[in-house]
């Protein structure tokens, strides 16, 4: 059986968590409210401030949804209670991040700026002109956001130079001339 999936889920004070008819659940907590259908043959039990995820048998397509159905509810909980972020550093001369009313503006050594609007789902804070944080409840959405800002400028080999996550590593490469 999944160690993952076996692992039970413990409901932490100030969150309510409700499973429907359909495996319908919905998480709320101080940080907001979060839905989520869930696959129904997986099933989702309730014992006080405990959640159980059990499978009916031992099917392939049941083991690998076992695991991914905890997680989900797993992080559901841990979204409404503390919240996700991801980290991005920007590199490069004149690049540069600026937050303007619900906006984030970034300078990445295009013609225009790159402009992106903030979601309801999603806040964005930038600490200084070379960070950008992006937090939100739902951690899929959250690491979507990023990956889309991140997009606008990826990290390139040889300078360095774009958008990179905090802990990411760019591996350099020589240019041309270093080869002799």
């Amino acid at each position: 059986m999944s160690r993952i999936g076996r692992a039970p889920i413990t409901v932490p004070a100030g969150v309510e968590v409700k499973v429907t008819d359909g495996n319908h659940i919905t998480v709320k907590g101080p940080k907001g409210t979060i839905e989520r259908d869930l696959v129904s043959s997986i099933k989702v039990e309730q014992d006080g401030n405990v959640l159980h995820v059990t499978r009916p048998n031992d099917s392939k397509e049941n083991r690998s949804l076992h695991g991914l159905t905890r997680t989900l509810i797993d992080n559901m909980v841990i979204g409404v209670t503390h919240g996700f972020e991801k980290k991005l550093e920007i590199n490069g001369v004149g690049y540069r991040a600026a937050k303007e009313g619900k906006n984030l503006v970034m300078n990445l050594g295009y013609s225009h700026q790159v402009i992106i609007p903030e979601t309801e789902d999603i806040q964005i804070d930038v600490p200084d002109a070379n960070h950008i944080v992006i937090k939100g409840i739902d951690k899929q959405k959250v690491g979507q956001f990023a990956a889309e800002v991140r997009g606008k400028r990826p990290p390139e080999p040889y300078k360095g130079k774009g958008i990179k996550y905090d802990y990411e590593v760019v591996r350099r490469k020589e240019g041309k001339t270093g080869a002799k």
